[in-house]
């Protein structure tokens, strides 16, 4: 069987895989895995915790990219502006409302970037492969020189900072975060997420998107309108961004123009590259080993760890082109 016929079946097995009930091996290793991170800032050093809950935002931003990239075909330079648009959008609230207000930084912090992901959609989404991917690249661009001019609102290049709101329950009271309960709080929204994309990517919708990704022409043929099924994807994709905007900007107190950079957009496309494009576990795990190898390697070779980064990222591309899921799930299947 030749190498393209060889890819397409694999595609077409993970299809079907994902469309069966989930085994009760998947939920009790799901089950296993929260609770290790569920337990994981009870016994990590306090730079360690926070790194950890850093590493499950960054996850999250990689699953909304993976939406797009894996699920549809589509690879979007454009996500930072979701996510600084979520960080903007909950630093915003939670500066003009007295007291803060996590919810209301959050529901803001969507807002935001889902206005963005309707705007950026519907001019992208008219076009195809690397033409729409230098669309979402240059709309990134724009919004970074807005947020990096326009001082008397974002702050410039000095950004902004507030306090952290506390976790309220309404008519219940609130509590002000500690660095364990914050991680708690980040990690039920990141799983609440991945449930509610999984099941997304399992509906008909979601199938419709990897009919796009297979063959575009052939899903249009059949009936289906297929830039209304890319701009609900760049849409969908934008809120999950921006919801880990919001996060990183209550984590870190701040909000700054350097994370609507297009940098941010790349590691977020290498994040799905290292995981395994078409998983959203797999953008996870490709987030927490580019970040854990970042800070070792940065550690050890200094000014120059992005010189082994760029070595192991280029053997990870010709030898494990399926990504870090995808070789252990060819492995386990020997």
């Amino acid at each position: 069987m030749p190498p393209s016929a060889g890819a397409a079946t694999d595609r077409v097995l993970e299809t079907r895989a994902r469309g069966g009930r989930p085994s009760t091996a998947y939920w009790t290793g799901f089950a296993l895995v929260v609770g290790a991170l569920a337990a994981a800032p009870l016994a990590l050093p306090e730079f360690w915790q926070r790194f950890a809950t850093e590493i499950l935002i960054w996850g999250l931003l990689a699953m909304s990219s993976d939406l797009l990239i894996g699920y549809t075909g589509m690879v979007s330079f454009g996500h930072s502006a979701f996510f600084g648009l979520g960080m903007y959008g909950a630093a915003t609230a939670l500066l003009a409302v007295r007291p803060p207000n996590l919810w209301l930084a959050l529901l803001t912090g969507l807002a935001a970037a889902a206005v963005v992901a309707v705007f950026v959609a519907f001019f992208s989404t008219r076009l195809r492969d690397i033409y729409f991917s230098i669309a979402t690249f240059v709309f990134s661009q724009i919004f970074y020189v807005i947020i990096f001019t326009w001082t008397d609102v974002t702050g410039g290049e000095n950004g902004l900072t507030f306090r952290q709101p506390p976790f309220s329950i309404p008519g219940l009271g609130s509590l002000a975060f500690t660095r364990t309960g914050l991680h708690w709080f980040v990690l039920a929204m990141v799983v609440a997420s991945y449930l509610l994309l999984r099941r997304i990517t399992q509906s008909p919708f979601g199938m419709v998107l990897q009919s796009i990704r297979e063959n575009e022409p052939r899903t249009r043929a059949i009936g289906y309108h297929v830039e209304r099924y890319k701009i609900v994807a760049v849409m969908l994709s934008g809120v999950f961004a921006g919801l880990a905007g919001a996060l990183y900007a209550i984590q870190n107190k701040f909000a700054a123009p350097d994370f609507v950079l297009f940098l941010i957009s790349g590691e977020t496309v290498i994040f799905n590259v290292m995981g395994g494009m078409g998983t959203l576990v797999g953008p996870v795990a490709g987030a927490a080993f580019f970040l854990l190898m970042k800070e070792v390697l940065s550690r050890i070779f200094y000014e120059y760890y992005l010189i082994p980064v760029g070595i192991i990222f280029t053997m990870m591309v010709i030898f494990l082109p399926q990504g870090l899921l995808g070789f252990l799930r060819r492995r386990l299947n020997q």
